[in-house]
């Protein structure tokens, strides 16, 4: 998968990264202390200004495929006085989170109403998939979470079928064996969960939790 390089007159193609190199520290993007929390396509920042507002023990770093909203967004954090504590940054997640480090780091992930395509020629751009679910379950700490939000019922079950397949990831909802959550518990709704509950449509939770590692033998 290839990194979209900007045009040299692309208004917003100074959009923050991560570092080069095959493996990229957390402590380097967010220096500092707290647990860190990802979200994975912030768009216009509400979930992550309003996660800083609700917690401001944790390090938060979103994922945004798109140049201007991970520019506008990042700056807004800054300006707001979280630029240390808090970034948006211009990233493919499926590809970006692979050079992520170290192994079991991030306590929660959040993917707020992800993959608005639906013509089947769209199918290979959706995020949630294998991949995905790989460096999740990788970056995860023992128990630490990945919430998942929709209004399509059809991409819930679509969504729950994946993540229930992968064998590090257990189902964490209301009721034991489930992954279904009637509440959003985090203090903090991205800009759509806003507009669905304001429009009285229904929001589909799903929770899940990293299975606790088998603990590695001493060989010597």
């Amino acid at each position: 998968m290839t990194t979209y390089t900007p045009s040299p007159n692309h208004p917003y193609k100074h959009a923050p990264r991560l570092p080069e190199g095959d493996r990229v520290r957390l402590d380097d993007v967010l220096p500092g202390s707290g647990p860190f929390e990802i979200e994975i396509g912030p768009g216009r920042g509400g979930f992550l200004f309003e996660r800083c507002a609700a917690r401001p023990d944790v390090r938060m770093i979103g994922f945004e495929i798109r140049l201007k909203w991970s520019a506008i967004v990042d700056e807004k954090l800054r300006q707001a006085g979280l630029g240390s504590r808090a970034r948006s940054l211009n990233a493919d997640a499926r590809s970006e989170l692979q050079r992520l480090a170290p192994d079991a780091s991030v306590t929660t992930f959040f993917l707020h109403f992800p993959d608005p395509w639906w013509k089947k020629r769209h199918t290979k751009r959706l995020v949630m998939g294998p991949e995905l679910l790989d460096s999740i379950a990788r970056l995860l700490i023992d128990g630490g979470e990945l919430f998942v939000q929709t209004d399509v019922e059809e991409r819930a079950a679509l969504y729950d079928e994946q993540i229930a397949a992968h064998p590090d990831l257990e189902p964490a909802g209301d009721a034991p064996g489930s992954s279904n959550m009637l509440e959003n518990p985090y203090e903090a709704r991205s800009p759509r969960e806003h507009r669905v509950i304001e429009d009285g449509l229904p929001v589909h939770r799903l929770r899940y939790r990293r299975r606790v590692r088998a603990a590695v033998t001493d060989q010597s």
